[in-house]
């Protein structure tokens, strides 16, 4: 056992219940070292990291990871909130009670670190200074150094943060153990992972996982689950949304809009996207984020918005120059990205993954795929397997991003125009519609979705609902969620305006996407901020004001005017049709406000009123 004490003491870490939560943990977890780690570490612990294989290098200053093969993604049948609450059950946060898990998880993680070093991350998922600030310090302990490398890219990592706090008491406890991950029975009835968010007493216990959100803490569970639920008592919106800045160079006029995108519905790419060559010179471009939004009002009566991370931890599948250049920009060489379970060369350093190129390298020597087998050697059978996992990540700091808005690290955040919400629909939604009534603009975030594929899951052009698009990250029940959005956005003297976006309209004799999309997106949200600031009427429908076609900026544009027609239409039958499906996913949520059910019949009746096509 470590003195624990001696260590933290050189380390300067002051705060006596940080210095407890330690203490306590190292005794549990059996870690036979115990580090305290700031950002300034971060190339002793790359240097380490290499030395001892847990990673590779890539280029100049990047570096390769590979998990376990079990172990790639998000796991949410095994991702729990627990509270001491029964009413805080939902219908998708997997509640159980506290007291069931945390003993459990206890039991699962005594002794399992034993030979290991624990870690011990002080971050902070804000910036200082934020008025969101006492929610966002944390604590991750890990017995991962490649976590702790993703955390120092993921948040701000310096001992300060919680030494620093008025509260002494007023951070999020993280513990994660990776686990014997051969061993763990992942995806069978005796699986042994779980992701518990204990969010009533701001502690989150992961067993089981080096990978992604069931590993980098201050992420997913207390950026989003955590950060959800603390929201809910406190008053302020934690979603899963990008936020980007559009500047008028001809008007000095800035737009910032965020929003929320089921998953492969184009939310990172908008959020990286530039300006159509076109349009270039006049309108520019500022990320933000691409992941999560800390939403709140503002002492001026505006919805105010932050990126609480501090990086980007990105799909590498299919990003390239076209999708997003920024992105391949912001994993440059000396960037010191971290690329996890993408294809690998041992011989050039290089990296690949599918999509980046048309088709892969030609010569196969020195490369191994995410599992780590060569190529080279591969039999007839495994020619088609993929070299990268689909869901293989970059991991990079948001400085490396570089149209990162000036003002990213701003503590006061931006105030928020536009609120939008998009899914990857064939037909049904056109490529924007604006909902100017609060409680409508709500409901069309409850009844998000995006299409199922046939392949996957027989229901050809049938709707995932995923309201807000926080179906695996909601932390308490749906219809409190929902009036919660009535309580904040309600409280605003100056209403953001919302839309639904769709930049995935097929044509149905030959598939073809209606719409080009990537940087072209950015003309359906010149017309949205167009029409907040009344300089564009639309065309009222009954699902909300579509533009028309003299009213977007079309400059550099080609696409067939059919195509543009349809994608400015409303199919009126198909609405009615997906008004019925919407009705069912609604009455699932206990307690929904009664202004919700208001805008579904008036949605519903301004359809039946309408002719059949518009």
């Amino acid at each position: 056992m470590p003195d624990v004490d001696v260590v933290l003491d050189q380390a300067g870490l002051t705060n006596e219940s940080v210095r407890e939560f330690v203490r306590r943990w190292a005794g549990i977890t059996g870690a036979e070292r115990v580090e305290v780690v700031n950002t300034s570490d971060d190339a002793r612990l790359a240097q380490e990291a290499l030395d001892a294989g847990e990673l590779l290098p890539v280029g100049d200053g990047c570096y390769y990871s590979r998990s376990y093969f079990k172990d790639t993604a998000r796991s949410e049948e095994r991702t729990i909130v627990a509270t001491s609450d029964p009413s805080d059950k939902g219908v998708y946060n997997n509640w159980r009670p506290s007291s069931e898990m945390k003993p459990m998880l206890e039991e699962r993680m005594r002794g399992a670190s034993a030979g290991k070093t624990m870690y011990v991350i002080p971050y902070l998922m804000a910036p200082p200074g934020s008025p969101l600030e006492k929610f966002a310090a944390g604590v991750e302990l890990t017995d991962s150094r490649t976590v702790v490398m993703h955390m120092i890219r993921m948040a701000r990592v310096n001992v300060s943060y919680v030494n620093d706090l008025a509260d002494q008491d007023s951070f999020v406890r993280a513990v994660h153990v990776t686990g014997d991950l051969p061993n763990l029975g992942q995806g069978t009835p005796d699986d042994q992972r779980y992701f518990v968010t204990v969010a009533d007493e701001r502690t989150i216990l992961h067993f089981g996982s080096s990978y992604g959100g069931n590993a980098l803490l201050g992420k997913i569970a207390h950026g989003l689950r955590q950060g959800c639920y603390d929201g809910w008592k406190n008053g302020f919106l934690v979603e899963q949304f990008m936020l980007l800045g559009i500047t008028d160079r001809e008007t000095g006029r800035k737009y910032n809009v965020c929003g929320g995108f089921p998953s492969a519905s184009g939310k990172t790419n908008l959020a990286m996207t530039l300006a159509p060559d076109a349009l270039g010179d006049r309108y520019v471009v500022e990320f933000y984020g691409d992941d999560i939004a800390w939403l709140w009002v503002g002492d001026d009566g505006r919805i105010y918005g932050m990126n609480p991370e501090n990086g980007v931890f990105g799909v590498a599948k299919d990003t390239n120059e076209k999708t997003n250049p920024t992105a391949l920009d912001s994993i440059r060489d000396g960037s010191g990205t971290i690329f996890t379970n993408v294809a690998y060369n041992d011989k050039t350093h290089e990296v690949w993954w599918e999509g980046r190129t048309k088709t892969p390298p030609a010569d196969l020597d020195g490369w191994i795929d995410w599992k780590g087998n060569r190529i080279a050697e591969r039999g007839p059978d495994q020619a088609s397997d993929p070299w990268a996992h689909p869901n293989s990540r970059f991991t990079t700091n948001l400085a490396n991003v570089p149209n990162v808005a000036k003002d990213y690290e701003d503590p006061q955040g931006v105030p928020i125009d536009a609120i939008i919400f998009g899914g990857r629909t064939s037909d049904r939604e056109p490529l924007v519609r604006a909902i100017t009534d609060v409680p409508e603009g709500v409901y069309d975030g409850l009844t998000l979705g995006a299409e199922a594929t046939f392949a996957a899951d027989g229901l050809d052009g049938q709707l995932r609902y995923d309201p807000m698009s926080m179906r695996p990250f909601m932390s308490y029940p749906e219809g409190d969620y929902a009036q919660h959005w009535l309580d904040i956005i309600g409280a605003a003297t100056t209403k953001p305006i919302f839309a639904h976006v769709n930049w995935f309209q097929r044509d149905p004799e030959d598939g073809h996407f209606l719409w080009p999309g990537y940087r072209d997106n950015l003309r359906a949200l010149l017309w949205l901020v167009a029409l907040n600031e009344g300089q564009v009427k639309g065309r009222e429908t009954p699902v909300g004001v579509v533009p028309v076609k003299e009213e977007l900026k079309l400059e550099g544009l080609e696409i067939v005017p059919e195509d543009l027609d349809t994608l400015l239409s409303i199919d009126v039958d198909r609405w009615r049709q997906e008004l019925d499906n919407r009705e069912v996913h609604l009455k699932q949520f206990d307690r929904l406000p009664e202004a919700i059910w208001v805008a579904h019949r008036r949605v519903a009746e301004a359809l039946e009123a309408a002719d059949s096509e518009e």
